[in-house]
């Protein structure tokens, strides 16, 4: 089995066929995905994908492009949103400096909050880091020292030291179809180098389909492209990281339960 760790299931392109995207999906062996929520103020309308679909979970969260135009969310109504038996993830949040679309200072601050959130409630950070690695690898250093927080780098496209500082301080690295890309060596080389043990893969779907893809709309079964670009990439078995990434994604996201092989979907 492999998982699909984080994917946007409510967004324009996947949404209107979502039968037919998880069957697609389930087809592939793709036996669990966590739909990612980027807006608060749309959690409600994930959190029904996943409650709607035994083998889809969910985050809540706010995307660092949307820190200004949310509602300011505390640590504390993230932990309350958390307590839903469906919602396994903070996030996505972080620090996006390419787009630019909120301040950087707020959104530090979001950020902030929800690290605090997931240091109290032990659930995993979904990091989306982006042209910041430096003020990243700060605050993660610095709110690491504060109080352990379980975590991921999603869709890692940073540096080589912001991956070893995430590894460093104890957090995972997820891989999606950028690895596939023509133009992608640096992120192919860290693919490499990081611990198998702290290595998971996802989609980002609708985005960033991987090769012999591009150009389509990306769907969580494309992620299998993504597990075996990987495999050649560190010369092991398909079957190595299927096995690798998915006991890695059980060990993060603590409160998903492993689905059963005659489980639907």
């Amino acid at each position: 089995m492999l998982v699909d760790s984080h994917c946007h299931l409510d967004f324009d392109g996947l949404r209107e066929n979502l039968d037919d995207v998880l069957a697609r999906a389930d087809a592939a062996g793709v036996g669990t995905l966590v739909t990612i929520c980027t807006k608060v103020t749309e959690f409600e309308r994930v959190l029904k994908i996943a409650e709607d679909h035994e083998r889809v979970w969910c985050t809540v969260g706010i995307h660092p492009h949307n820190a200004e135009s949310e509602p300011q969310t505390s640590a504390e109504e993230l932990m309350r949103l958390a307590e839903h038996p469906k919602v396994v993830g903070i996030g996505e949040t972080g620090l996006d400096y390419f787009y630019d679309h909120s301040p950087h200072e707020v959104q530090q601050c979001a950020f902030r909050e929800h690290i605090r959130a997931a240091r109290e409630t032990g659930l995993p950070l979904i990091v989306h880091s982006r042209d910041a690695d430096e003020d990243m690898a700060q605050i993660l250093t610095e709110e690491m020292a504060a109080g352990a927080f379980p975590g991921l780098m999603h869709c890692f496209s940073s540096g080589p030291e912001l991956a070893q500082t995430a590894v460093d301080i104890g957090m995972y690295i997820s891989l999606s179809g950028i690895i596939t890309f023509k133009k992608a060596d640096e992120v192919r080389d860290i693919a490499k180098s990081v611990s198998l043990t702290r290595l998971l893969v996802e989609t980002d779907a609708p985005y960033l389909a991987p090769v012999p893809h591009r150009g389509e709309t990306n769907e969580p079964s494309f992620v299998r492209h993504t597990a075996d670009k990987l495999a050649q990439i560190r010369d092991v078995s398909p079957t190595q990281i299927e096995d690798a990434t998915t006991a890695n994604f059980f060990e993060l996201f603590s409160k998903v339960v492993r689905p059963s092989p005659k489980s639907d979907a």
